[in-house]
């Protein structure tokens, strides 16, 4: 029985013009640091807490913002606002005594959505490829004189962080529509890069994310910018128009602005875009058809916000990329170890496809992922039993939990089953615990392979895991 899904209710704007006393749960997050860092940088006095420490938390604590380990009643005390993510159990120690002692308990999406309502903000939404997309478009505001704010939920590497406040009043922002935030938050401008199934614990059907995805277009006041590629953004096209003005991008002749070249190069990609009557080159040290597509995404937001294209287009060849996506990480025995966040089957067939064609790779290419969400592996396994056909050996390990709760007899050996049946002659090894995983990868690396390890868990340690076996 499908669940219908009924949105996210915005909750009352936080007045965020004056300095206010603001908590973090699980600051340590991705999300949640970005988020602490723009509103300390805004002046707000913001503290935090997580369960463990690390390299982000010390990044935190060196800008001056307070972090506790571990969570207790006495981090809350004298916060006016305290917010959380998804990930956080309603059953946290610190929001339920927030709540005890009168503070406003906020989800992250909706504190969010207060700190796009005080700037002209522009989001990116999409199944895949958003982090890049919010990325590409605010370098090419920032290395265009534009102060801009931005909350990414990776770190760019032009930057160094994932967030920073600006004076501009632009912000840019990385729209997650995975819990409902990018429903709440108001934006200026829109980028839609596509609409893939995924979260189907929330949604509850396909029919309910295009419904969203809908809803989140007719939601901006500003440029929309949609993917003419993807068939679910085509139909969210058909429904609000009329209603909104859309400039399309892609692949796709009928695009506005329409990728007419790709080619993968030593040092990266080049493409070429047709724009109007004229035909422009497009080089970028990214590798991969994706990233020509979201490459093409950023830079027809930043034409609808009145920056040349020429210009643009100058500054693409100095964007370096964000962490975790498609990163050459080290070498081992000759080969290259490569990590991406890919953790849905497009976005593993993109990227293995990138690897497959990588000027360095003169023999096998080996896949390890690690499944994440067991509620995802439980209602997908079978969607990735074609998504590895690029690989020469697959590895595939247990299921990353990312606060979700276990599902009894859902593990990676779901998707094992899954790849084994569609294509029974291909390698696939079940490899259940690290020391498994990476035994399995060097009994079989040599000179001239690239390994990619895959997923949006702790899979991102693993080449430095290897590359420490393999000297031990």
């Amino acid at each position: 029985m499908t669940t219908q899904h009924i949105g996210r209710v915005p909750e009352p704007r936080i007045d965020l013009s004056q300095p206010r006393r603001i908590h973090v749960v699980g600051v340590g997050g991705p999300g949640m640091s970005a988020l602490a860092i723009v509103l300390h940088q805004w002046g707000h006095e913001v503290s935090g807490s997580d369960v463990v420490e690390s390299r982000t938390v010390e990044n935190l604590r060196d800008m001056g913002i307070a972090i506790q380990i571990g969570h207790s009643k006495s981090n809350v005390l004298g916060a006016e606002i305290v917010t959380y993510s998804t990930a956080i159990p309603a059953d946290n120690i610190e929001i339920q005594h927030a709540r005890v002692l009168g503070a406003t308990v906020l989800h992250r999406g909706d504190v969010l959505g207060s700190m796009c309502a005080t700037r002209r903000s522009i989001g990116v939404v999409g199944t895949h490829g958003k982090t890049t997309t919010s990325a590409v478009l605010m370098h090419i505001f920032k290395s265009s004189g534009e102060d801009v704010s931005y909350v990414i939920g990776a770190e760019v590497r032009n930057t160094g962080t994932g967030a920073s406040a600006g004076a501009s009043d632009l912000l840019i922002v990385e729209m997650d529509e995975s819990d409902g935030t990018a429903e709440v938050i108001p934006v200026e401008g829109l980028v839609v890069t596509n609409i893939d199934v995924d979260h189907l614990d929330y949604f509850g059907s396909e029919d309910a994310i295009r419904d969203t995805f809908a809803q989140i277009v007719l939601n901006a006041t500003g440029p929309i910018v949609v993917c003419m590629d993807d068939g679910n953004c085509r139909e969210v096209l058909s429904r609000v128009s009329g209603e909104k003005e859309v400039v399309t991008y892609g692949f796709s002749p009928e695009s506005n602005i329409c990728i007419t070249s790709f080619t993968d190069t030593p040092d990266g990609l080049m493409f070429q875009i047709q724009h109007k009557d004229s035909t422009h080159d497009v080089e970028v040290p990214l590798r991969g058809r994706h990233n020509a597509l979201n490459c093409a995404a950023a830079l027809t937001m930043a034409l609808m916000y009145g920056y040349s294209l020429e210009d643009s287009l100058q500054t693409l060849r100095s964007f370096q990329g964000v962490d975790r996506r498609f990163e050459e990480r080290t070498e081992v025995r000759g080969a290259l170890l490569i990590d991406d966040y890919a953790h849905l089957p497009a976005e593993i067939m993109a990227v293995l496809t990138t690897a497959r064609n990588h000027p360095r790779r003169t023999g096998k290419l080996i896949a390890v992922f690690q499944p994440n969400r067991f509620h995802r592996v439980a209602q997908m396994a079978d969607d990735f039993a074609d998504c590895f056909t690029e690989a020469d050996l697959v590895v595939i390990t247990d299921v990353y939990a990312s606060g979700t709760q276990r599902i009894d007899g859902v593990t990676g050996e779901r998707i094992v089953h899954a790849v084994r049946k569609a294509h029974p002659d291909s390698t696939v090894v079940w490899a259940p615990t690290r020391h498994d995983v990476i035994t399995s990868v060097l009994d079989n690396l040599s000179t001239g392979d690239v390994c990619l390890s895959m997923g949006c868990g702790d899979i991102g340690n693993l080449p430095d895991e290897i590359a420490a076996e393999a000297t031990s």
